[in-house]
């Protein structure tokens, strides 16, 4: 019986965080939505609107090898980008990096979801606040979010030290904003993704929460301050990264 409340039955749009949330939603949800606002999901999307096909992979020395394996080129840290090697995880070094025909882009939260739930054979967007209101009409214009088909958005959030899971406000809002796209669907909200839709009303300006929240005071303080301006743009992009067999492209 416990098992079966966790995935919030009756409801056509549900919320959930982490890897084990996506992993409960995602046996019961006819497709899913990350959200790993800085910066997985933004990177996916401003990737696969330049024509890349980006394969997600858990965060790990591994990814290296792993697209040798696929003919791919693998992107690095953001502070390991060389004039010879200028692909990774920053959606501002990818914008200018040359196109490939397919990226493995590995990081400890977003990727390593996405990667979990390609296994359950599930549609799978990628999502942001650049294109959370697009992702939301592409959800609802084929029939999910009602309970026959029901959406489970997924928070990444980051990690503390100690490998545990810490939600993070730039996540919170980024699915807030997805859930507000779709708070329309036939099969209503849950209480738990209302409750996360309900953080919008209190946020006056997102882009400025996002900016002030820690994960991004991390990245402008590290140097990277135009990641985080390139994934405060609201509603930029129509773009639609879709999971399919492993890997990201355009719906």
């Amino acid at each position: 019986m416990a098992a079966a409340v966790s995935a919030q039955p009756g409801s056509g749009v549900r919320f959930d965080w982490g890897l084990a949330g996506a992993a409960e939603l995602g046996r019961v949800c006819a497709a899913l939505v990350v959200v790993d606002v800085l910066s997985f999901t933004t990177t996916v999307e401003v990737a696969v609107g330049r024509g890349m096909r980006v394969h997600p992979f858990p965060w790990g020395e591994q990814a290296a090898a792993y697209a040798r394996r696929v003919g791919a080129v693998a992107a690095t840290g953001r502070r390991q980008v060389t004039r010879d090697h200028p692909w990774s995880l920053s959606p501002a070094a990818l914008s200018r990096a040359p196109v490939v025909t397919d990226l493995v882009l590995p990081s400890p939260n977003g990727s390593a979801i996405s990667a979990a739930a390609s296994a359950t054979g599930l549609p799978v967007v990628a999502a942001n606040l650049r294109n959370a209101r697009a992702v939301g009409r592409w959800l609802t214009s084929r029939g999910y979010g009602s309970t026959a088909a029901p959406v489970g958005v997924v928070a990444a959030g980051e990690r503390w030290p100690d490998g545990s899971l810490r939600p993070s406000v730039e996540d919170q809002l980024g699915a807030a904003s997805v859930l507000d796209a779709l708070s329309g669907a036939p099969g209503g909200l849950s209480v738990e993704a209302a409750t996360a839709l309900a953080a919008l009303a209190s946020i006056p300006d997102i882009p400025a929460a996002v900016r002030g929240c820690v994960s991004g005071r991390e990245l402008i303080e590290g140097g990277f301050a135009e990641d985080v301006e390139i994934a405060v743009r609201l509603g930029a992009s129509d773009v639609i990264p879709l999971l399919r067999q492993g890997v990201f492209s355009a719906a």
